[in-house]
């Protein structure tokens, strides 16, 4: 390995796991000599790292426990998005990524600076996780839009923003936020609507120029439960439920790999087959897209809606690869 930035980064991992590096195994992960290894522990020292090598032909490395690492340098846009990206792995079910991203959260945590490390926590202690029939892909938020709303939570401040409505309508509201929810797939903010007297649910990514008023407030009872319970409530009063039946020509676990977890886990059936039976509020387009992606042969039993519209869409992407005039 030539690049030393790289190198040295590489080097620094190995030193963090918890025990003691002969100088010997260093060089052969890294690919280089003895002597590169130890100009490169020297620079890791002049950086502050409290590297400590132990006596003997060996001339084994680890860090020092109980010391402080020097401070990670990272701006605002920066610690938001790895808290989102870290808070998003912890709070979603997916296998050995939920427990990684606690323990990465803990040892970003413990080297931020203290202005940094209250956006993170503000962000963590406004935002709660929601699992269901709703996570997958998801328009992106502007992470400085995350940061003010989270203030204005944890500092229990009105807020005022533009939002822009489904149907297109834009409309300039003053809310109590009470809560950030994360779905997976997109941001809601829960707030008492203080111009309309009720609760209402937000998608972050329609909210534009969100500022603090500096106006306090006494938390209101939330009429649910909790924000997440909210969030859903809401989603399956304004969505239809798509009731799904489909048999795909392949193993149970071939699908099962391929398909979003929201939209559960196929049954075996004989011959190497499956079938999946499900209920979701996502979009007959979304969930018809998502079944193509499989990358299998399957056979749609039901909603009639979703065969006229993969039907439809084959016969566009047929027109689409058709020869032009004059090839």
């Amino acid at each position: 390995m030539t690049d030393t930035p790289a190198r040295l980064l590489q080097l620094l991992s190995l030193l963090q796991t918890p025990r003691e590096w002969p100088g010997g195994e260093l060089a052969d992960r890294l690919g280089v000599s003895r002597r590169t290894v130890r100009r490169d522990i020297d620079r890791l020292r002049e950086l502050g790292y409290p590297v400590q090598a132990a006596r003997g032909a060996e001339g084994g490395y680890r860090l020092v426990a109980g010391k402080a690492m020097p401070p990670l340098v990272l701006d605002d846009e920066e610690a938001v998005a790895i808290a989102v990206g870290l808070r998003a792995g912890a709070g979603h079910a997916v296998d050995g990524v939920d427990e990684a991203s606690v323990r990465a959260l803990a040892k970003l945590e413990q080297v931020l600076p203290s202005r940094l490390r209250h956006r993170v926590a503000s962000l963590q202690a406004a935002t709660m996780p929601l699992a269901g029939p709703w996570r997958g892909d998801g328009a992106t938020v502007d992470p400085r839009t995350l940061t003010t709303l989270a203030s204005a939570v944890t500092g229990q401040e009105r807020l005022r923003f533009d939002y822009v409505s489904g149907d297109g309508t834009a409309t300039k509201r003053l809310v109590e936020p009470y809560r950030l929810v994360s779905t997976g797939r997109r941001w809601y903010l829960v707030a008492y609507d203080v111009e309309r007297g009720d609760w209402r649910t937000f998608r972050v990514d329609r909210v534009a120029e969100p500022f603090a008023t500096g106006a306090r407030f006494a938390p209101r009872e939330l009429p649910e439960a909790n924000a997440a319970e909210f969030v859903r409530n809401s989603m399956n009063r304004l969505q239809p439920v798509l009731d799904v039946d489909v048999t795909f020509e392949a193993p149970a676990d071939f699908v099962t790999a391929r398909l979003p977890s929201s939209m559960g886990a196929p049954e075996p059936l004989d011959g190497g087959r499956c079938r999946l039976r499900t209920s979701c509020t996502d979009s007959l387009e979304w969930v018809a897209l998502r079944l193509a992606l499989v990358d299998c042969e399957f056979t749609v039993n039901g909603p009639q809606a979703m065969t006229g519209y993969l039907r439809d869409l084959g016969e566009r992407l047929t027109r689409a690869t058709a020869p032009g005039p004059g090839e």
